[in-house]
């Protein structure tokens, strides 16, 4: 009865599905970018990025759970146009002098099935933190095919008032509404 048992408990073992410990992804530089978006004057809409963003994001698909910790260099924004980078940068809007990084550190991750569809967490810009909800608009994790190792991307928004980070200069003439999209690569290490 004991060797049944056992033949048992090791068929049950050998059909159980498996199960996936967190991993951790590193930010895949060269395409993550978040962008920013704002009404100008009313006669347009505004989109400008960040070129230098570092990061991990840790996903365990079997537990559906997930933390996410990005780092921006402010000093990377890019209008388009090097005199507005650097007016950007001044005082009344990033003062990268004094905050030259801004961040979002995931509290929580709400799953659909196996897909992330927001994420809940902490943005800390110019010294300022407050809670916010990315929205996930799409997810993808899979082997990358030209690296050759595990990698998950997605797209995720939010919006946020410049005022609260201290930030609202020329408000509301200059959309007090600013709306984030980050692109995030990341590979398995």
């Amino acid at each position: 009865m004991k060797k049944q048992l056992a033949i048992l408990a090791l068929a049950a073992t050998a059909i159980a599905p498996a199960f996936a410990a967190p991993e951790t992804f590193v930010l895949d530089s060269t395409h993550s970018f978040p962008r920013f978006s704002y009404s100008h004057f009313g006669y347009s809409t505004q989109l400008s990025r960040f070129d230098k963003t570092t990061g991990t994001v840790v996903f365990d698909k079997a537990a559906k759970t997930g933390a996410v910790d990005i780092v921006i260099d402010t000093k990377s924004v890019n209008t388009g146009y090097p005199t507005f980078n650097e007016h950007i940068q001044g005082e009344d809007f990033l003062d990268t002098a004094t905050y030259p990084t801004a961040s979002f550190k995931s509290t929580k991750v709400v799953f659909e099935g196996d897909k992330p569809v927001s994420i809940e967490g902490n943005l800390t810009l110019k010294g300022v933190t407050k809670p916010v909800t990315l929205t996930v608009t799409s997810f993808q994790a899979m082997p990358h095919p030209i690296v050759k190792k595990d990698a998950i991307g997605a797209n995720a928004w939010t919006v946020v008032k410049r005022s609260e980070f201290n930030a609202g200069k020329y408000a509301p003439y200059v959309g007090d509404d600013v709306r984030i999209d980050i692109a995030v690569e990341a590979i398995k290490q």
